[in-house]
């Protein structure tokens, strides 16, 4: 089964976006890990409100194959993103999931990140912590509805400040199914 990794960038308090929804904080300066990271990775899972603010520019992302989650998108002429609509989300999730591939990154924004990490189906985080304080803004973590255990993997600090963290979630046990779920 292929791994779900969720690759993104979040101030030292927590935010994924300032309070009027910007991202200049973040650190562009150098690689910081990215191309290792599309080497291994070939599907993008991506919220509508995120995919908007990256749709102009696709190719910037070295993926071959693009997940919009939304029911209100609208391909335009010479798109080439999948749309997966809300009634469609677990079917459409395990079945990318269980076909031959690369890692598959989430990429975000804050709903479908909560709605993944409700439904477990994250298999890793992958956080740069900018050296930053934004003080509010969008929370990384919102309407968790249970504790996540993680497994520290990693880490790598840069001369810039900015410390990339790696975590693997710990099996979550089921107890209506008696069984650990991963």
């Amino acid at each position: 089964m292929r791994k779900v990794i969720l690759n993104l960038a979040m101030s030292l308090d927590g935010f994924i976006e300032g309070p009027n929804g910007e991202y200049d904080w973040c650190l562009t300066d150098q690689d910081y890990g990215m191309e290792a990271f599309f080497a291994n990775t070939d599907t993008l899972f991506i919220g509508r409100k995120s995919f908007d603010m990256i749709r102009a520019d696709t190719a910037m992302f070295p993926i071959k194959k693009i997940y919009v989650f939304s029911d209100t998108i609208v391909k335009q002429p010479g798109e080439t993103f999948h749309i997966i609509p809300s009634a469609g989300f677990d079917a459409a999730v395990a079945e990318i999931m269980d076909t031959d591939g690369g890692d598959i990154w989430l990429f975000g924004g804050a709903e479908i990140i909560s709605a993944f990490m409700n439904k477990r189906m994250v298999s890793e985080l992958l956080l740069s912590i900018h050296p930053v304080i934004l003080g509010e803004g969008k929370p990384l973590f919102k309407d968790i509805k249970d504790r996540v255990g993680l497994i520290f993997m990693g880490q790598q600090a840069y001369d810039t400040g900015l410390l990339q963290v790696r975590y693997e979630l710990k099996p979550w046990f089921d107890p209506e199914k008696l069984q650990f779920l991963g």
